[in-house]
Formats: C-alpha cells, structure tokens, sequence
C-alpha cells in the first residue's frame, strides 16, 4: 500500500469533460502534478492551459509513473474499455492507487475489483454528488467504496475536490450509493415539478407554494434549491445533464432488479425520465423536465 496521496503526488486524470477539468484544476492548484487525458483534442488543449498540468496523448502515457489514476468516465462501459481493452489497468505498477470517480455500475465495478487486486493495483469507486458547480467550488459530496486503508491514503486527494469524503463500505458501495441516491433526487424532482404544475393550474401562486413547502414536511433538495434557482427563475442551467440523470436512475433500477428487488417506483419514474429526454433532447439540463411537466400539464388541460 502506498502513502497518502498528498500534493506532489502525480495525479493522471482520465476524462477530461464538464467534471474533470474543473476538478483537475483543483488538484493543480492544491500543488498535485496532474497529467491529463481525453479523447478530445479541445478538452487537452484547455487542460494543458492550466499551471501544474500537462496533457498526455494516450491515457496509458498519463498514467506513466503516476502515483495515483482518477477516472471521470461516462459509463462503465467506457471505463471497462479504457482499463480492459486499451490495456491501461495492465500498464498500472503494483501499489499504485485507481480512483474510479464515474457513476459507474456497482456490480461491474465489483468485478473489476479483483483483477486491479491481482496486480496489486489498490481500486477505489468514488463517484460525486454536487455537480459542475459543485466541481468548480471543491464543495463536492464523495462517497467511496474500498479498502479501508486505499480509501484513507486517497483521502487528501479527495478532500481537495469535496468538502464531505465519507467511506461508505467496500469497493462497489459506492458506487451503489450514488446510484440510489440520484433515483431519489430524480423522483423528488419529478414529483415536485407535478406539485408545482397542478398548484398552478389551481391558481396557487408558484412562489408561495415552494415557499411554503420548504418550511413543511414535502421539502427536499429539489424544492430549496432546484426549484427556486433553476425553474422558478426559468435558467434551467443546473449543470448536471438530463441524460446522465437517466443513467443514474437505469443503474439503481438495474441494481434492484439484479438483487431481486423490485424497484416499482423507481421503474416508473425512470419511464417518465426517458420519456422526457426523449421530448427534451439529451443535451437537456435535468431541471428541464419542469418544461416537459409543464407542457404535458398543458395538453391535459387542453382536453
């Protein structure tokens, strides 16, 4: 096991889009010498702007004498491909540290597991709640799963991207927290919009209901933050995409069912999740589906 990743430690950081960059450039600026990479040429073109960072042309050759390796990836799939099939996980030296930080499928990253083990590679799942935004400000929440040592030497590091780093159990739990924990957001989300659709089909006034919601027992994130800053406001531009939303709810539902527990509402909610981003288009901020709740209010009263 190695050291505790403090600054000075290289850092290669894989993904490189509207999470990884302002990440990375935390990580520069607390003092970690990052190397970078992504398929893109613009996205390694803006890394290699930053002080302290370096763009590499493959992520095998970010990953070089690095000390640790973070990985910012869109699926698991993506992630299986980098390791697996680009060969990145073989080209890794024995006690170096592998942070997955995607929203990745708990049961896949449990197999992975394994095969980092057996070359000595010392994995951490450890994906975000917060956001772009949350990125940007360091003020991320970061739930890891692992070895209890891996997770404690990635500590520093991670405290330099998030505010709350919490271990939440072995290597695929977090994962699996993060998962269920956007399935809640998502249906928070949802059944607020249609709260706030059928209020104003009332006559209630949009600013008072959410007002007084949040100082009664139907508040959630959803209703103090998302609402009154993303919706009420008409911005829609919380910075956390509507189809990533979907995939986050696809993996907890998937996760139930592949534990034999049937996730009822979830599914439902996931249905009308992909039914909006089918309407929304997938380059939607997920606040948008207040237009969809909005639009599909509309054509009912219209009838």
């Amino acid at each position: 096991m190695g050291g505790a990743l403090r600054a000075g430690s290289t850092v290669a950081f894989i993904g490189l889009g509207r999470m990884g960059l302002p990440m990375v450039r935390r990580l520069a600026a607390a003092g970690y010498n990052v190397r970078g990479y992504d398929l893109s040429e613009q996205a390694r073109d803006e890394l290699a702007a930053i002080a302290g960072a370096q763009a590499a042309d493959s992520a095998q050759a970010a990953a070089a004498g690095a000390d640790v390796v973070v990985l910012m990836l869109p699926s698991s799939a993506v992630v299986g491909a980098v390791l697996l099939d680009d060969g990145l996980l073989e080209a890794l030296a024995a006690g170096v540290a592998l942070i997955d930080m995607s929203s990745s499928e708990p049961l896949q990253t449990r197999a992975l597991a394994p095969r980092a083990a057996a070359r000595g590679v010392n994995f951490v799942d450890a994906p975000v709640s917060g956001g772009v935004r949350g990125a940007i400000a360091g003020s991320l929440t970061i739930m890891a799963g692992g070895d209890e040592e891996a997770v404690e030497a990635c500590r520093p590091l991670l405290e330099t991207l998030g505010t709350t780093v919490r271990h939440v159990g072995p290597v695929g739990a977090g994962h699996a927290l993060k998962a269920l924990n956007n399935l809640l957001s998502a249906v928070h989300l949802l059944a607020s919009c249609e709260a706030l659709a059928i209020g104003r089909g009332f006559g209630l006034d949009p600013h008072v209901l959410v007002e007084t919601i949040n100082v009664s027992t139907g508040r959630s994130a959803s209703t103090e933050r998302k609402l009154p800053e993303f919706i009420l406001t008409g911005s829609y531009d919380a910075g956390f995409a509507l189809s990533l939303m979907v995939k986050d709810i696809a993996i907890a539902v998937s996760l139930g069912e592949q534990l034999g527990i049937e996730p009822a509402l979830g599914a439902r909610a996931l249905e009308l999740w992909r039914e909006a981003a089918g309407a929304l288009g997938a380059d939607a901020d997920h606040t948008e589906i207040a237009r969809w709740v909005d639009a599909r209010a509309a054509a009912g009263a219209g009838r």
